[in-house]
């Protein structure tokens, strides 16, 4: 994988064994990923043996989690994403979305329920925030909790009523992360409910004809009346806080995943530019050819510099969201960017599913989109920069 600062030689011997892992991983266990992009499936034989693997928030501690570096996280989902993004997605979802906010906020008799479970890929997890009529705005979200009693007596259970859409993995989870507004407290504040997708009321559908990250498991999450026990909710976290939390989490997963997007798809354009001759001559010999080779290269690797200071940063207790969004704004910009000068370099064949770089760049465009939008991060940063908030 393009290394031209060679940060490879800086990794700890615990980083450069799960990165040489999960390569391995890759090479001898996934099918040919663009097969699935093209049936819109995801391996799920997968799942457990990602589990094995220790792939699922390898960077949390205790309950059987290996507790590694944030820079071997992030490298881990660097190396899936090269793979495919819904590969690193359906890794992302269940470690930064469900088991961080069960590490971080949950009781313990909950992290002891489910954290092994999840870290094993025994159980899969998805996070419910997005809603039909609320997107970039969560904190407007519809979905509402209420004490079955109507009031905060203790013991009492909850009814969760409302739907989310977007929802990685829903339609194969056993437990939804589930965000609604307690209209039992006053003030509604936001809090996390952990729902099993086996109870009555909940219904998780599937989302199909996607155009975009089609090699993963999308669908809806439906509440009606749901019925819920007290201790189901989530104890040590209120208000918005709780979600945005577990996005900044993801998003540095995405920042390191979009650089492995764009890395793969810098390798394939190159091993096809000193290969593909045409007029005597390999094209990687032409000067139009070399001058996006540079370009690709150097966007690339500033892409990666970013990624690398982030987990410094992680490391030291001292990122802040806005950090995150820096770096998930420029490096998924730049793996959309590149994925389309590579499919370019590749002719007529770049638009088969024998190359990567159409599929990387098709998935760019939800990636693009999703845990923040690319206009949403610019706000974020204007704001951090101006002191004045532009999108309320």
């Amino acid at each position: 994988m393009l290394d031209y600062f060679d940060m490879e030689s800086t990794l700890s011997e615990e980083e450069r064994m799960l990165v040489d892992s999960a390569r391995s991983f890759i090479d001898g266990e996934v099918d040919d990923m663009g097969e699935h992009w093209i049936d819109g499936t995801f391996p799920t034989e997968l799942i457990s043996k990602m589990g094995e693997m220790g792939f699922y928030a390898p960077n949390l501690e205790g309950y059987g989690l290996p507790g590694v570096s944030e820079r071997a996280y992030g490298l881990l989902m660097r190396e899936l994403e090269a793979c495919d993004s819904g590969l690193r997605s359906m890794a992302s979802v269940q470690g930064a979305l469900v088991m961080y906010p069960i590490h971080a906020f949950g009781s313990d008799e909950q992290k002891e329920k489910w954290l092994p479970k999840l870290g094993t890929g025994e159980a899969v997890g998805c996070f419910g925030l997005t809603e039909p009529e609320h997107g970039s705005n969560p904190s407007a979200m519809e979905t509402r909790a209420e004490r079955a009693g109507g009031h905060a007596a203790d013991g009492d259970d909850y009814v969760l009523n409302g739907s989310k859409t977007w929802i990685t993995n829903s339609p194969i989870a056993d437990v939804a992360v589930v965000w609604a507004k307690d209209h039992t407290e006053d003030g509604t504040p936001v809090r996390g409910f952990l729902v099993e997708t086996d109870r009555d009321g909940v219904t998780t559908n599937k989302i199909d004809e996607k155009l975009s990250l089609r090699a993963s498991i999308t669908g809806e999450i439906s509440l009606q009346d749901v019925r819920l026990p007290a201790e189901n909710r989530l104890p040590d976290v209120e208000g918005m806080k709780g979600p945005l939390s577990c996005l900044t989490q993801a998003r540095y997963g995405i920042a390191w995943g979009a650089v492995g997007a764009a890395a793969d798809c810098f390798e394939v354009a190159r091993d096809y530019a000193t290969d593909r001759e045409q007029f005597g001559k390999p094209i990687g010999g032409f000067q139009m050819q070399q001058q996006k080779l540079a370009e690709m290269a150097t966007q690339i690797t500033l892409a990666q510099l970013l990624a690398h200071r982030l987990a410094d940063l992680k490391e030291a207790g001292e990122m802040r969201p806005q950090h995150v969004s820096m770096a998930k704004r420029n490096n998924v910009r730049t793996a959309r960017d590149q994925s389309r000068i590579a499919r370019e370099m590749l002719g007529g064949n770049g638009i088969t599913a024998d190359y990567s770089p159409m599929r990387h760049m098709a998935n760019m465009e939800t990636v693009y989109t999703y845990e923040g939008t690319h206009d949403i991060h610019t706000l974020i940063l204007g704001e951090d920069i101006t002191g004045m908030q532009a999108y309320q």
